[in-house]
């Protein structure tokens, strides 16, 4: 089952869900309106390696807004830090975004139970595109769990700002596949 828009309210009201900064208007009829944070970062190499960090870099978004371009990753964050112990948060673009060619959120729109934080965003433009800091991004839709928790206490837990990949972490623990 969703949450409603009526629900959503409740559940921050009651502590169910966490959102903040918390705008009632940013509600809609099943999902609530996230908005895209200041910075934004990119890879700094030609090659990102899976298996090793990778460097990146930091682009802060001006009052005249900042240009995309096609070709490049960027990864943004929410405004809001966005969770809950008790229901699935489900992050999605906005279609009036895709409709300007701005893909959101590429591979990942699920929030594990326990996560807290900003979400991280990975936008793709399929051609330049102005955009601003605090313009309405994506919608998270929350959804009720049924059976046992675990709640999330992962690499990403508590981010501010946005996230580059911790994939390397999981590889580092497992050996690697035969060449």
């Amino acid at each position: 089952m969703i949450l409603t828009g009526p629900e959503i309210r409740a559940a921050v009201a009651d502590g169910r869900l966490r959102i903040t900064p918390f705008a009632p208007d940013q509600t809609n009829p099943n999902s609530y309106n996230v908005r895209l944070g200041p910075t934004l970062l990119t890879y700094a190499s030609t090659v990102i390696d899976a298996h090793r960090p990778n460097p990146t870099r930091s682009i802060m978004i001006g009052k005249d807004g900042f240009v995309l371009q096609p070709g490049e990753l960027y990864l943004g964050h929410t405004v809001e830090e966005v969770g809950s112990d008790v229901f699935v948060p489900l992050l999605f673009g906005r279609s009036s975004v895709g409709r300007l060619g701005l893909f959101v959120e590429i591979t990942a729109p699920i929030g594990d139970i326990g996560f807290h934080g900003q979400w991280t965003l990975m936008l793709s433009p399929i051609r330049p595109l102005r955009v601003y800091a605090g313009m309405k991004i994506g919608q998270v839709m929350f959804f009720v769990s049924t059976g046992d928790v675990d709640l999330y206490c992962g690499k990403y837990q508590g981010a501010a700002g946005p996230q580059p990949s911790r994939y390397w972490r999981d590889t580092a623990r497992t050996p690697a596949a035969a060449s």
